[in-house]
């Protein structure tokens, strides 16, 4: 096969169908782009869930003077010395328990000053408002509940309190953001796919003169085909390229300059660029092949060699 017949073929090919090859390369950039986005951000709340659950507590909240005449849960009053010894001596012969962090009434008052002090609620806390806490690291945070159920309803006890639900429900509306990005990138796909093979099939109509006549004088099915399939190809790998553009651009804007978001939010661990670097051969690889399988299907059907 020469290459360059091969070559000038594709290159009237494109030329020839300017607005469908346009949509083809916009759809695949598009499907491409939310597709490794979609990838990125699995990445990111895998690593956002792998740096929070590790630093996540238990909290043991105590009974204070306020709680006492108010919550039916500290009826019997305060907490004791005697009851913080005591539940901290359990707290230490469980298993499940790495350490335990003891947080006075006065630093949870700067604690709480420290995160919501603009706020008009925090000029009428006093510290004796406040409530002193254990703070209780576990090797497993899945395992909160035998924390719970051992010292809820406990003398002196207020509340225990479990930080991973609150990141389950961060990590549940990510998640569910992640799968309706990949419900837009299925559909994308679709619609590439859709314009990919139209495209190909009108392609094959206008040339079918020439496969005719290749056909007549002996040309190999694959031979015809080869064109319409690098056709198709070329245009998905431009599309690729696009995508691939798109992803490394938005790190570069959104996290690294312009929103700067590592800097304004440093709490959260964002994905570094091996992450995306790692996906771009991948997009590329699928730009390629998606399209050149789509049509060399299409061929079988559209074009009789």
């Amino acid at each position: 096969m020469r290459a360059q017949f091969v070559l000038s073929e594709i290159g009237v090919g494109l030329r020839r169908n300017l607005t469908m090859t346009f949509a083809v390369v916009v759809s695949v950039a598009l499907s491409l782009a939310l597709f490794g986005g979609s990838l990125l951000m699995s990445d990111q709340v895998n690593q956002m869930k792998g740096y929070w659950y590790d630093k996540i507590n238990v909290s043991i909240y105590f009974c204070n003077k306020s709680n006492a005449q108010s919550d039916p849960n500290c009826a019997k009053g305060a907490v004791t010395e005697d009851q913080k010894k005591t539940i901290l001596v359990d707290l230490k012969k469980m298993s499940v328990v790495e350490n335990v962090t003891y947080e006075s009434q006065d630093e949870a008052y700067k604690h709480y000053q420290e995160q919501f002090g603009d706020s008009p609620l925090a000029s009428t806390i006093t510290p004796d408002q406040m409530q002193e806490s254990y703070r209780i690291k576990l090797k497993n945070p899945e395992q909160y509940k035998v924390i719970a159920s051992a010292f809820n309803g406990r003398d002196g006890v207020y509340s225990v309190q479990d930080q991973k639900g609150i990141l389950d429900n961060l990590f549940g509306l990510l998640n569910g953001m992640n799968w309706a990005a990949r419900a837009v990138m299925s559909l994308m796909l679709v619609v590439a796919l859709m314009l990919i093979v139209n495209t190909v099939r009108v392609s094959a109509f206008s040339r079918r003169r020439e496969t005719g006549i290749m056909r007549l004088v002996g040309a190999s099915g694959f031979y015809i085909q080869a064109p319409f399939i690098m056709e198709a190809a070329v245009a998905g790998l431009i599309g690729g390229g696009v995508a691939c553009g798109f992803l490394v651009t938005a790190r570069y804007f959104i996290i690294d300059h312009g929103l700067a978001l590592s800097e304004k939010l440093n709490l959260i661990n964002f994905i570094g660029w091996d992450a995306v670097l790692t996906k771009l051969p991948l997009i590329l690889a699928t730009s390629v092949l998606m399209p050149a399988l789509a049509a060399f299907f299409a061929l079988r059907k559209y074009l009789k060699v």
